[in-house]
């Protein structure tokens, strides 16, 4: 379950579709694909269209808070979140520390995942 957004959220649906796995996605904001980088585009539009299902949070502007209503619909859904996070503050509200944060207030086992050394 991702929002697929560009780096790991793709990149691990990529991967579980590689090794024929199923993805859901989860889309923040009718314009969230307006916000996302150009050239990230038709990766998110593959992904999207190889999703078993697509939730939505029926909100229109891609704001903070539609990101942030986005990963409460994804925590939902999950039985464990990954989040590859380096334990530092979210730049923004709807960011992956407050995501972490919402899954553990909620009661949703939290994996972090950040290689020894990576830096953002």
């Amino acid at each position: 379950v991702s929002c697929i957004a560009d780096g790991p959220d793709s990149w691990f649906a990529e991967a579980v579709l590689s090794v024929g796995g199923r993805i859901e996605v989860v889309i923040p904001a009718a314009k969230y694909r307006e916000g996302l980088p150009d050239w990230h585009h038709p990766v998110y539009d593959r992904l999207v269209s190889h999703a078993a299902d697509v939730h939505e949070t029926g909100l229109i502007e891609s704001t903070s808070e539609a990101h942030q209503a986005g990963s409460e619909i994804l925590v939902g859904l999950v039985d464990e979140l990954l989040a590859v996070w380096d334990g530092k503050p979210a730049w923004a509200y709807g960011g992956t520390a407050d995501v972490v944060d919402y899954a553990q207030r909620t009661g949703v086992p939290v994996r972090v995942l950040w290689p020894e050394g990576a830096t953002r």
